[in-house]
């Protein structure tokens, strides 16, 4: 397959055996072009940092026979047309969310987040050590893809309001973007939700289109600077626990690849993965401390307004049961996330309660 360059210079040189321990074959090098494209403003050093980090990290295992050129989300295609790009085969592979593909099968979000879903810990245990990884492969194979984890912001926050939310009823005709099942959810509510790419979020809050936005959290909020339109910051964010991003591969160009070089690949798409989430735990208490110091409020959402959240978040996973494989993935991850829980409730849990509660 001669696509846009993407293989190049793969081939071995025979030369002539002077004795039995003489070797017969000398590799020469192999030489893998990507092009990963993204969702992200390149502003945005965890999430487009992310995609640079595997690039760095692919070549630097490969001894630079894969090379990836990254670019941001709107310099090759829209950054919520990366999926379509790179499962029609004009784009090797991109880094993004799954969920922002919900349109196409509702059963995307499980592999980012669904509301009150899981956590971080959870999250990556359900992917690398229960089902959700073949689970994953069966409904990108759909549209000729192929991906893997690739970054978690672990917790993010519940998002901006310039209004209070004091309960159910302030949130009916606000205009927020917010993404997901959890916009779907927000909007049962009486919310109207509207989908914008994160380089565009500022702008319709600053020009007054929207009243609200979610994005991730205080350190990514803070370099949009969503502190400069917006008063409140609501937590927490019963929406995202943790949300988890990917890398996607054609998979006509992933079968290409020696089973050496998907071998490195996936190692560095799961180093990407836990770069990503150590660097919002460790800068999203630095940049909550800071928006506090510029005067954002920050607020608790109310348990009138959670339930609120959870009904409507129960009528989309109704409708969503209609789907075969969304019913089948659900029932998959809600025994592996149960089963979690159980244990976190006699361990972590009751260990995470005591800190907070006493201050050791």
């Amino acid at each position: 397959m001669d696509r846009r360059g993407f293989l190049k210079g793969a081939g071995t040189g025979l030369v002539a055996a002077g004795s039995v321990s003489a070797p017969a074959v000398i590799a020469q090098p192999r030489r893998f072009r990507l092009n990963l494209i993204t969702s992200w403003p390149a502003a945005l050093d965890n999430l487009y940092g992310t995609a640079e980090y595997f690039a760095e990290r692919i070549a630097a295992m490969t001894d630079g026979d894969v090379q990836a050129r990254t670019s941001p989300g709107g310099a090759e295609v829209g950054p919520l047309e990366v999926y379509d790009a790179v499962s029609n085969g004009a784009f090797e592979c991109c880094h993004t969310a799954p969920y922002y593909f919900i349109g196409k099968n509702p059963a995307h979000g499980f592999f980012t987040a669904l509301p009150f879903g899981m956590t971080l810990e959870e999250q990556n245990a359900w992917m690398y050590a229960g089902d959700g990884q073949a689970l994953w492969d069966e409904l990108n194979a759909r549209d000729n893809l192929i991906a893997f984890p690739g970054g978690n912001t672990s917790a993010q926050c519940g998002g901006w309001f310039n209004v209070e939310i004091n309960g159910p009823e302030d949130l009916r005709g606000l205009r927020m973007r917010f993404p997901g099942h959890g916009g779907r959810a927000m909007a049962k509510a009486g919310v109207n939700i509207q989908q914008l790419p994160g380089g565009e979020v500022f702008t319709a809050m600053e020009r007054g289109a929207l009243d609200a936005a979610e994005w991730v959290g205080p350190y990514d909020d803070q370099i949009l600077g969503m502190q400069n339109v917006a008063q409140y910051y609501y937590l927490p964010s019963w929406a995202e626990p943790s949300a988890m991003l990917g890398f996607y591969f054609n998979l006509d160009v992933w079968n290409q690849f020696p089973a050496d070089i998907q071998a490195q690949i996936r190692a560095c798409c799961a180093e990407a993965n836990s770069w990503m989430a150590a660097r919002y735990l460790s800068l999203n208490p630095i940049a909550l401390d800071e928006l506090r110091e510029q005067g954002v409020e920050v607020r608790d959402f109310p348990d009138s307004v959670l339930r609120a959240f959870e009904a409507g978040a129960e009528e989309v996973h109704e409708e969503d049961m209609g789907s075969g494989q969304y019913a089948r993935i659900h029932e998959n991850w809600v025994a592996f996330r149960d089963r979690l829980r159980g244990w976190d409730a006699i361990n972590s849990y009751r260990y995470r309660r005591y800190i907070h509660e006493n201050g050791a």
